[in-house]
């Protein structure tokens, strides 16, 4: 069997992380068993459509690199793929399905009861209309919607591969709507004909479709059509319980990338939520999650989304680019006054330490400009250092680095220590206070010597200079 998975988002707002999820599970899905993975825009529900919404989910795919097979520009013989330009074909189910007896027109107004209060379900009255009394009110041009009939007895049993076998008594099911008034299908329609138009073998979608499952089965065995496998994923939520969704301030995809997340990581780990590995293995990247991924390791369980997670396996994926790679991604986060250094040395310090992109401005804040500090700045205890010290050991150190003529890391570095050898001081006190007049900072992106190469020799000095001048004025 050729598989063949759907994506099939509404352009009704920017993709949240659920839709994501089930993009990338159908994603996955389809290249695990060489199959096709099919992008479907649906958009039968006018008036939520948004039109920027449908750039939007050709960006996210891009930029997720779920690259689709068959869709709006990629036709592969199933098309169109837009569910608007397919109306007629859902008219003629439709009509097909009156015919047969699974379906009805029902001409009641909005505010018209269904049902009595005590009915487990909405009953519709127009399922109990004649022929001769539908064909009145259509010649009278009155309006009706097409409602699906559902049998008044029985149950309807399906299996799914995240929660097993599920069976409903038919009695607990409302007559759904397949066909509004201005003549677009409802989703609950369109997507049982589509899916099996285009041949889907596997529907992945949120758990909120489980308990409509045995209405779009009714309508597959009322056209004899064969079931397709169903592949319902938990929810996703907050690490307080509560469910994540865009609607209540959450961010979307396009958000979290704009908070300094690379796509790779943010799919690593809308990976990890309702689906496990097998090992500890956390770290993936998008071509080893299409050899291993399988919808046998999907949880029931809800899927807490944590930022700290995230953040860290941002992190790594920023310390597996290579220098080249990190540095094009580096560098619109660069203040203006960095394009006087070299700033490829200065993603070369970075890059170790970034954990989201958004974090690099403040973290170089100080090569455009040393903050104001407090002397107390220069205490550090595991270095034996203080402000007295500190003053000794600048003073020292200037004659030094003027006399040095090769300015780079490594020669800086063993000038310097063998300064404090010569002087009796370890290393690091030598190197403590030069790093603090050097960035006046508690945390740097690199040592002492590493920030004074990238500086320069003329800043360097001139920047220890003024760190001198400080410790004097305090010490006085």
């Amino acid at each position: 069997m050729m598989v063949r998975t759907r994506f099939a988002p509404s352009p009704t707002g920017y993709m949240h992380i659920g839709n994501l999820r089930t993009a990338l599970y159908a994603y996955l899905t389809a290249r695990r068993h060489d199959g096709t993975f099919i992008l479907r825009i649906e958009d039968t529900d006018q008036e939520r459509n948004v039109p920027a919404a449908l750039a939007a989910i050709y960006k996210g795919l891009q930029l997720a690199g779920l690259e689709y097979d068959e869709g709006p520009d990629k036709d592969g013989g199933y098309g169109p793929y837009v569910q608007s330009q397919r109306l007629d074909i859902y008219h003629e189910y439709a009509e097909q399905l009156l015919e047969m007896g699974g379906a009805y027109r029902c001409f009641c107004k909005k505010e018209t009861p269904l049902a009595e209060d005590d009915a487990p379900v909405r009953r519709d009255p127009c399922r109990l209309l004649t022929d001769t009394q539908i064909a009145e009110k259509v010649a009278a041009e009155e309006s009706f919607v097409i409602r699906q009939r559902i049998p008044e007895e029985g149950s309807t049993t399906f299996t799914d591969h995240v929660y097993g076998e599920i069976t409903v008594e038919n009695a607990q099911l409302d007559d759904q709507v397949l066909l509004k008034s201005d003549g677009f299908p409802t989703y609950n329609f369109a997507n049982v004909v589509d899916d099996h138009l285009m041949a889907i073998t596997h529907v992945m979608r949120g758990q909120e479709y489980l308990s409509s499952t045995p209405k779009y089965n009714l309508l597959y065995q009322n056209f004899g059509w064969e079931i397709p496998e169903y592949v319902h994923l938990p929810l996703i939520i907050k690490e307080d319980g509560t469910k994540f969704s865009k609607r209540l301030g959450d961010p979307s995809f396009e958000d979290l990338v704009s908070m300094g997340y690379l796509p790779e990581a943010i799919i690593n780990y809308i990976a990890l939520l309702g689906w496990s590995p097998g090992n500890d293995q956390e770290f993936f990247t998008l071509a080893e999650l299409e050899k291993i991924f399988s919808i046998d390791r999907i949880n029931k369980s809800s899927a807490a989304f944590s930022f700290d997670k995230l953040t860290w396996l941002n992190g790594e994926h920023i310390r597996a680019l290579s220098l080249d790679e990190f540095h094009a991604l580096a560098q619109p986060y660069y203040p203006d006054a960095l394009n006087a250094y070299d700033t490829r040395k200065i993603s070369e310090l970075v890059q170790v330490r970034t954990e989201r992109l958004t974090d690099i401005p403040e973290m170089l804040s100080f090569f455009e400009e040393v903050p104001d500090y407090e002397i107390e700045m220069y205490e550090h205890k595991k270095s034996k250092c203080d402000p007295e010290i500190s003053l000794v050991i600048l003073s020292g150190v200037v004659p030094v680095l003027e006399g040095i003529e090769t300015w780079d890391n490594d020669h800086l570095f063993e000038v310097l220590k063998a300064y404090g050898q010569e002087k009796g001081y370890k290393t690091g006190t030598v190197m403590w206070p030069i790093r603090t007049a050097l960035s006046g900072v508690g945390a740097t992106p690199g040592g002492a010597t590493a920030l004074a190469e990238v500086l320069g020799k003329k800043e360097s000095l001139r920047r220890i200079q003024d760190g001198i001048a400080k410790l004097k004025t305090a010490l006085e």
